[in-house]
């Protein structure tokens, strides 16, 4: 797996927990030749090695890695939803993602990044100058 594009770092209010620190989001499209619930097990991986632990959920966590889109591919299993199920709802997922893929069309929904991200109302994210 390699990376081929990645987002400028964007710093977000939370959603659905609104009484904790903002999040740092951003959106890296990669390049992988393992089937969608192998990348999802890795991304597992990679997350415990960070530290990640899941003590409450929407909270605060050191790291949440997700499958947002699997090329063209929907993917509806007990371990994984790719579309991501809330991905056309939130800010913090299409400002990035549009940035780098803005004509990357959701499989399900038939709209562009560019488009469900014109949708939106609300939801407070910024742009950083974070380098990742």
């Amino acid at each position: 797996m390699h990376a081929i594009k990645q987002s400028s770092v964007y710093e977000t209010e939370p959603q659905d927990l609104r009484n904790q620190p903002w999040f740092l989001n951003l959106v890296v499209q990669v390049q992988t030749t393992l089937f969608p619930l192998q990348l999802l097990h890795l991304l597992q991986k990679i997350e415990l090695a960070l530290g990640r632990r899941r003590a409450q959920a929407k909270g605060p966590r050191s790291i949440d890695i997700d499958i947002l889109l699997f090329s063209r591919f929907v993917v509806e299993s007990a371990e994984l939803e790719v579309p991501h199920p809330r991905m056309h709802l939130r800010r913090f997922v299409l400002e990035p993602l549009a940035e780098i893929a803005p004509e990357v069309r959701h499989p399900v929904l038939r709209k562009t990044a560019e488009e469900l991200l014109a949708g939106l109302s609300g939801q407070k994210v910024a742009k950083t100058d974070i380098a990742w």
